[in-house]
């Protein structure tokens, strides 16, 4: 039997299974679509993107189109004014071949949009939402005070918020206080950007949040028919799951990069948010790939690091970027060297 989720005071309620869609933007069209349509035709009914997800929104509209009235497509605006908000609707909704968006979010904004704060994007957003261009008004975000504020506001009806089993005491905070708001709450990052490599204890201890919808970001065939299986056989909380959990806790207590990216791009091409988790990456979902030539020379753009800080300015999570990097260059050539971790 699935598991069914309400978003708050949307009504929305779709199963506990949401397609993230920036992955699709790594694939071609051809796959894109038809690893989306297997995805409805299996039971997604939700699908997030982003204007920001290069071709996403594309894809998403060549392959569900005919199906629209069936689900339901959430999508971003990483504008900063509300001309700047409306030219990204009207893109999007050509892009996904739609005359509505059902909601339509802030993307990760450094401070929550309200009317009269000058920058006209939720007077843009609410006008928007007037015309029926809009049904629901969201907003995404990594950092906590802003998610409160959001919360407090009584503006929003969802909030997209990184939420996985490595999640904070203020991280589950920010779920119950969304609940007690009637407050629609999408978890992405249930993954942890793949840190999490157990997808079955990822969604066991999601289900335990009844009002908690996860995203998970699918690229491959095989990553779809895990999620599928799902559907109809969700997956349970049990001792073997909690002692996963417990084990990755205590492997990953403390600071590690999300992978989220927001401290790109760097001055001097230095791809943080592989680089800054790297032997985690190496620990836990071991590979060759990680070892080439090509990884070997990713690592190494580490040496040109400025120490500028501005990773760390832009970092949601408030990480000391620059030395993750040193750590991880550290323990990547002590890898190369045949030393253990």
């Amino acid at each position: 039997m699935k598991d069914m989720v309400r978003l708050g005071k949307t009504g929305i309620t779709v199963s506990k299974n949401g397609f993230g869609a920036l992955p699709v933007q790594r694939v071609t069209m051809e796959k894109a679509v038809e690893l989306l349509r297997k995805a409805y035709d299996g039971g997604f009914r939700f699908f997030d993107t982003a204007r920001s997800y290069s071709d996403s929104e594309e894809k998403l509209g060549e392959a569900l189109a005919d199906v629209r009235g069936e689900i339901y497509l959430a999508t971003k605006t990483p504008a900063k004014d509300g001309d700047g908000l409306k030219r990204d609707l009207e893109t999007s909704l050509k892009l996904l071949k739609t005359d509505y968006i059902d909601i339509f979010q802030f993307h990760n904004p450094a401070f929550c949009p309200k009317p009269g704060d000058g920058t006209g994007l939720y007077e843009a957003m609410a006008e928007a939402k007037e015309q029926g261009m809009v049904r629901h008004i969201g907003i995404s975000n990594h950092r906590i005070y802003v998610a409160e504020e959001a919360i407090a506001s009584g503006l929003y009806e969802t909030l997209q918020f990184p939420f996985c089993y490595l999640a904070t005491e203020k991280d589950q905070e920010i779920v119950r206080k969304c609940q007690e708001a009637d407050m629609g709450f999408i978890a992405m990052k249930a993954l942890s950007g793949g840190l999490i490599t157990n997808a079955a204890a990822a969604y066991a201890y999601l289900a335990q949040f009844d009002s908690v919808l996860p995203i998970w970001g699918i690229q491959r065939q095989r990553e779809l028919e895990e999620f599928l299986q799902f559907m109809d056989e969700p997956p349970q909380m049990n001792e073997e799951i909690q002692a996963l959990i417990d084990h990755d806790r205590a492997e990953l207590s403390g600071n590690f990069c999300r992978g989220c990216g927001y401290c790109m791009p760097c001055p001097v091409g230095i791809e943080i948010n592989t680089c800054a988790r790297m032997s985690l990456l190496i620990r836990r979902s071991p590979s060759e790939k990680q070892l080439t030539e090509k990884a070997q020379a990713m690592m190494k753009k580490i040496e040109d690091c400025l120490h500028c800080g501005a990773c760390a300015k832009k970092c949601p999570y408030g990480l000391d970027t620059p030395k993750l990097l040193e750590e991880n260059y550290k323990d990547y050539q002590e890898i190369l060297a045949g030393k253990p971790l």
